[in-house]
């Protein structure tokens, strides 16, 4: 029965899948498992034949294989390994070669030979390419084969550097990167413009020869591409479905990279569930939009035809749970974030009392409050709060070096013209143009620069609080030391960066905390900036007695918005706070019009804002509740 049910449950799925909870367990149990294979072929004096993958998803498999091999005494002595791809053209001692890569977090940890080591050839005139390709697959068949393949898989639904377009059959060869993959890659090369067009790559007809094929994936962000290779037909537009044809493949995901699998998105579907409020209401607002009705013409019917039959069933009849679900979608609605004062709270999402709350908004970078939140952030002050703004990191990165030239440009005109001496400063200034002259992608920058950066982000924040109508005093720098790196890759975070964010919490003794939950974030900064807060809160929760009456709410919008059935504060926003929320985001000009790190979302900041809040309004109203302009949303962080 077990089998059968599980049968049932997967049966959207077209190819194994194993799901673990997050990506730290996920890891070791691959590692285990290339593990064993070393450790059997060692006990029959045979080789274990690894094709290997690079980037951020296998980080962790490396590192535990590295522990096995120092702690454990795992040997790598019999290991034979062939690397899925390499950029081209590429220099093997380049920062962004998967040389380098493999070697930082695996090779040179450990014992393998270096003969055994096989990554495609970066540095190959064209004409030789072709041939090199062909005697890289004769190198992988004179050992025997692929005994294990570990592949990621890309937005584009690449597996290697195969894009869309790659035929089942394929062998390694050169390819043209696709420009999303181009983009995802972007932040490694300092800009789009800097990564290669093409890149070497194992062919798809080489990666099922692999007796056993795993493919890894993490993350939200990886949800979308994963349920179109487990559940999509197969097409050379997703060449990640074509394993789907395999025997001896399986994906293995964390919870957030399976989110989107039927069983775990619309579980209803595939079985009967146990219905609580949460699901319900999740179930009920996906019903809405499938039948393009609103929640409260919904019917028996719709439900039976729709795979929600138990639902109606067992809590029916439909209009008792539309109107149940009607009634929560419409009290999340408020235009008092702060809470009401002298009203019933029993139907609000923030209480009534104190009337007069102390607020602080953390923000990751110096605009992401006004961006995610900057409509809230205003009522809040209009309303009388007293609201803090704490910018945890200077954002130094991300200013063009062209900016830092202009500003000191300036400060040199602006010292002249006030009859100060400017002979250190001009040195300075002719060292820092020299210095970006010959600057290579991802160079680190000058301590001068960097603190140039870090002043212009500074003063942009400023403005953007000011003009929501914050006072100095309460404009918060907090410079977490895990950013300042002058580096794409930050440093871990310390207990400095707790003890600061614990220290400005118990100054201000908020009873509302605002945090980015926008874990899409592609610098991976706000989830770092969360998780500070989140430890943070912990511990002052055993110790401050304030603390019991803080609320810590999560906000998003500079990367995603939350699911409807998700949110549990919206506030709407009116035509003329729509536009206040515009001119706070104008405020910060150096990220305007084109971003240094846009993401794969290359509208303006203040244009993703303004239409995701649009889009999150409209979703209200088309599930029947009342027609705002926009509406920014939260949802409250439940502490253990």
């Amino acid at each position: 029965m077990a089998r059968l049910n599980l049968l049932e449950e997967t049966r959207f799925e077209k190819l194994p899948v194993k799901v673990y909870e997050d990506e730290h367990i996920a890891s070791k149990k691959v590692a285990k498992r290339i593990a064993d294979l070393i450790r059997r072929k060692q006990e029959n004096h045979e080789n274990a034949v690894l094709g290997l993958a690079t980037g951020a998803t296998p980080v962790e498999v490396y590192e535990e294989l590295i522990r096995m091999h120092k702690e454990e005494g795992l040997s790598f002595k019999n290991v034979i390994t062939f690397n899925l791809d390499e950029y081209y053209p590429m220099l093997p001692d380049a920062k962004q070669s998967y040389v380098k890569f493999m070697d930082e977090n695996l090779f040179n940890h450990i014992d393998i030979k270096r003969d055994n080591i096989h990554i495609p050839d970066g540095t190959l005139a064209k004409e030789e390419i072709t041939d090199y390709c062909l005697a890289y697959e004769n190198k992988i068949g004179a050992v025997g084969g692929l005994d294990l393949q570990l592949l990621g898989i890309g937005r584009t639904g690449h597996i290697g550097f195969n894009e869309p377009g790659s035929a089942p059959n394929s062998g390694t060869r050169l390819v043209t990167l696709d420009d999303l993959t181009r983009r995802d890659a972007s932040r490694d090369f300092g800009g789009k413009e800097n990564v290669p067009t093409k890149a070497i790559t194992m062919g798809i007809g080489t990666i099922f020869k692999a007796r056993e094929i795993i493919l890894m994936a993490w993350s939200k962000k990886k949800a979308p591409i994963i349920k179109k290779a487990v559940e999509g037909e197969m097409s050379g537009n997703v060449p990640a479905t074509y394993l789907q044809l395999s025997d001896n493949v399986e994906f293995i995901l964390d919870e957030d990279a399976a989110s989107e699998l039927t069983r775990f998105d619309t579980p209803w579907l595939v079985k009967d569930c146990t219905w609580d409020k949460a699901l319900i209401k999740k179930a009920v607002i996906w019903l809405s939009s499938e039948v393009g009705k609103s929640i409260l013409k919904l019917t028996d019917e719709d439900y039976n035809n729709n795979g929600m039959a138990q639902l109606a069933t067992e809590q029916g009849p439909a209009y008792d749970i539309n109107i149940d679900v009607f009634n929560q979608l419409q009290h999340s609605i408020t235009g008092w974030p702060g809470g009401k004062p002298n009203a019933d709270d029993s139907q609000r999402p923030e209480r009534k009392s104190p009337a007069k709350k102390r607020s602080i908004i953390f923000s990751p970078h110096p605009d992401d409050d006004v961006i995610s939140m900057g409509g809230t952030f205003i009522r809040l002050v209009d309303q009388g709060h007293d609201v803090h703004v704490a910018y945890q990191t200077s954002g130094n990165t991300a200013v063009w070096d062209t900016d830092v030239l202009r500003y000191v440009e300036f400060a040199i005109d602006f010292k002249k013209s006030t009859g100060e001496d400017t002979e250190s400063l001009e040195a300075t200034y002719e060292k820092m143009r020299a210095f970006i002259e010959k600057k290579e992608p991802n160079d680190i920058d000058l301590d001068e620069i960097r603190d140039v950066k870090a002043f212009i982000r500074k003063s942009e924040a400023i403005a953007g609080a000011r003009y929501a109508g914050l006072k100095d005093k309460n404009i918060h720098f907090m410079a977490l030391p895990f950013y300042e790196t002058g580096k794409r890759v930050k440093s871990p975070v310390t207990e400095k960066d707790v003890e600061l964010t614990m220290e400005l919490l118990k100054e201000v003794k908020p009873h509302q905390v605002f945090a980015a939950g926008d874990f899409a974030d592609p610098h991976g900064t706000h989830i770092v900036c969360f998780r500070i807060i989140l430890e943070a809160m912990k511990r002052l929760r055993k110790t401050e007695s304030w603390t019991k009456d803080c609320w810590l709410w999560m906000y998003r919008g500079a990367w995603q918005e939350f699911d409807v059935h998700e949110i549990e504060m919206a506030v709407p926003l009116s035509p003329m706070e729509v536009q206040r929320k515009r001119h706070a985001i104008y405020q910060h000009q150096s990220q305007k019009d084109r971003p240094v790190f846009p993401g794969d979302d290359e509208r303006e900041f203040w244009v993703r804002a303004e239409e995701r809040n649009r889009e999150t309004a409209e979703s209200y109203h088309s599930l029947g509740l009342a027609n705002y302009e926009a509406m920014e949303a939260f949802v409250k962080w439940k502490f253990d």
